[in-house]
């Protein structure tokens, strides 16, 4: 049987409120009846109930960690990210799959029914009014990886999408490309809208030839069922992917249909997941820091759980090439 806090006050020779009050974070109690209590639980092996304390302080250290893309392996890295580092803050995730379930209210509904004291929404495709709906609800929230904005309605972190794509652009044309294509992910997502917008407005502005094409999802099938179609049709010089995983998936298609990577046709991916590394794969990307915005997520939801009414705040990283063997070399 568990070892109970009154057996704990019992040891001591404290009440059970001191007890309660020694394992409570700011409560009121003397260094001497702390280190009492401290001593006889830890001779009794008693661990104190993090839900029951919740109850009575109020506060769970329950942060909701929502997303709506478990098929993309690049959010495995991210939730290792994110588990790690609340869980080293003396937080606790509770990791939420929207899977289609994409209105605000459902998700709400479960948070509330844990308690939590924060959310983070952990996506790049859902739209900036759906963590807005969190904060009107009255849950403190932060957007990860959302859209950049000079106004945002939550607290967001993550990178300019628009600027990733505008450094595709001028990287295709350092290396000698003419025609290029945009290979993005579903038209409806926030990033694959920036990423494509700024690759087409810097390509305009350099005179690259482009196209644009869409996947169905952030995935390897559909990067893979996209690049088959454009193949059929003739494919650019090169492409910009949506990201890595499209970028994958396209890979595979272009080497079944005997056409060599770079020589034929050119591939740029974007996040520099692990995957994107491995032997065989070489994918030449545009890297987000996802481990600086994961800490500095970290650190901003911390602050919001602090004072829910501050104005939400905007951090963004910059983003690099990460140089492999899908691109030519710059001429």
């Amino acid at each position: 049987m568990a070892v109970t806090l009154r057996e704990v006050a019992e040891k001591a020779g404290v009440s059970p409120s001191a007890v309660s009050r020694s394992f409570t974070e700011g409560a009121s109690v003397s260094a001497a009846t702390r280190a009492k209590v401290m001593k006889a639980a830890h001779a009794l092996g008693y661990h104190p109930n993090a839900l029951a304390a919740g109850l009575t302080t109020g506060k769970t250290r329950l942060v909701g960690l929502v997303a709506n893309n478990f098929h993309n392996p690049f959010y495995l890295e991210v939730f290792d990210l994110f588990t790690r580092g609340l869980q080293a803050e003396g937080l606790r995730p509770l990791l939420v799959n929207l899977s289609d379930d994409l209105d605000p209210a459902l998700s709400l509904r479960m948070l509330r029914q844990y308690s939590v004291d924060a959310a983070i929404v952990a996506s790049s495709t859902l739209p900036t009014s759906f963590a807005a709906a969190y904060r009107a609800a009255g849950v403190p929230v932060l957007h990860c990886f959302a859209r950049a904005s000079d106004q945002p309605d939550v607290d967001v972190v993550g990178i300019n999408n628009a600027a990733a794509g505008r450094l595709a652009a001028e990287t295709f044309v350092a290396r000698g490309y003419a025609r290029a294509g945009f290979l993005g992910g579903p038209q409806t997502a926030t990033s694959t809208q920036d990423r494509r917008d700024g690759f087409l407005a810097a390509a305009e502005r350099l005179g690259l030839e482009t196209s644009v094409a869409h996947a169905a999802n952030y995935s390897f099938e559909a990067g893979r069922a996209a690049m088959q179609d454009l193949i059929a049709r003739g494919p650019a010089e090169v492409y910009f992917c949506g990201d890595d995983v499209i970028s994958i998936g396209a890979l595979s298609a272009l080497r079944d249909a005997g056409l060599r990577v770079p020589e034929d046709v050119g591939l740029l991916g974007v996040n520099d997941m692990e995957m994107a590394g491995w032997n065989g794969i070489d994918l030449t990307t545009i890297r987000q820091p996802i481990d600086q915005i994961v800490a500095a997520s970290i650190d901003q939801v911390t602050a919001i759980m602090r004072d829910p009414g501050r104005p939400p705040e905007m951090r963004l990283f910059g983003c690099q090439i990460v140089e492999r063997a899908t691109l030519r070399p710059v001429r």
